[in-house]
């Protein structure tokens, strides 16, 4: 029996367990990639829409105690995530450095008017929340009126909801597709162990005894293709980085961390599953059969 249980531990060839190893490292690494790609694409959009202006346009006879009092109110609202105040003068020396030119001296005056700049957060950031803020902000006096690229939003949350339903239909597309070639190449590597199976089960042998050693070595195959996958990961975030100069894309590392979390669990749970049900489909066969597949 201890010769038994040597051979089960450890099944198949080593060729066999190497193409297993590499087969599902490479579609784990697919696979860890739209996550990781999908990650990105909502750090994107947050970045987006969180540097996206809400211009409050202040009237000029609006007195410094009423500007702080609606500064702070913006301050500790759950909406802003910045107030920067733009006074009438430092508005007309924004728009000379933009323009290069001083409405002030064809005009007499500075026709410019003060304003409180916000930035919202991305949570906030749509129109639907817009219109609410400046229901809110109408409560205020001195507000002559509030300037805010509705086009611009709408654009963004279009494409954002665009990129994640088909980043989010490619990842299960991929999961489902990596279920199938694992389940498959798990399957194929326990094909030649199916006549010491049944001598096992013929001998008395529980199902979970006989289970038991295959799904611990398709599960060590499974980490070990995960943790080749998130080294693939990593050199080609490390050339995208260094390569093409948008390091900022991934400047968030909890995501690696998330990813690779998904990467190992995925390995691990979907190759000890397909071995669980492919040592299972052996135990279910009688012998005679076992020779005609």
């Amino acid at each position: 029996m201890n010769k038994q249980r040597t051979k089960v531990i450890k099944p198949g060839s080593l060729k066999i367990h190497l193409t297993s190893t590499i087969s599902m490292s490479l579609v784990l690494f697919l696979v860890g990639l739209v996550f990781l790609l999908l990650f990105v694409a909502r750090d994107m959009s947050t970045y987006v829409k969180e540097n996206i202006n809400l211009s409050i346009i202040l009237d000029d006879g609006i007195r410094s105690s009423d500007v702080k009092r609606i500064e702070d109110y913006l301050k500790t609202s759950p909406y802003a995530k910045t107030v920067d105040y733009i006074s009438k003068a430092d508005a007309l020396k924004d728009h000379i450095s933009s323009l290069g030119e001083n409405p002030q001296d064809f005009l007499g005056y500075n026709p410019l008017k003060a304003s409180l700049e916000v930035k919202l957060h991305a949570l906030y950031a749509n129109n639907d929340s817009v219109s609410v803020v400046e229901q809110k902000l109408k409560t205020f006096d001195h507000i002559n009126r509030v300037v805010y690229q509705k086009d611009m939003v709408s654009l963004v949350n279009d494409n954002v909801k665009k990129v994640s339903f088909i980043l989010l239909g490619l990842a299960l597309v991929l999961l489902i597709v990596s279920i199938a070639l694992i389940n498959n190449t798990i399957r194929l590597s326990l094909y030649s162990n199916r006549f010491l199976i049944n001598t096992m089960k013929l001998v008395g042998a529980t199902p979970w005894f006989i289970r038991k050693p295959y799904m611990v070595s398709s599960m060590i195959n499974g980490l070990i293709a995960s943790f080749i996958s998130i080294f693939l990961l990593a050199g080609i975030v490390y050339f995208v980085q260094y390569q093409f100069g948008v390091s900022e894309l991934f400047a968030n590392y909890l995501n690696f961390i998330f990813v690779g979390l998904i990467v190992i669990i995925s390995g691990v749970i979907l190759a000890g599953s397909s071995s669980y049900f492919a040592v299972g489909r052996y135990l279910k066969m009688r012998t005679n059969d076992m020779f005609s597949i």
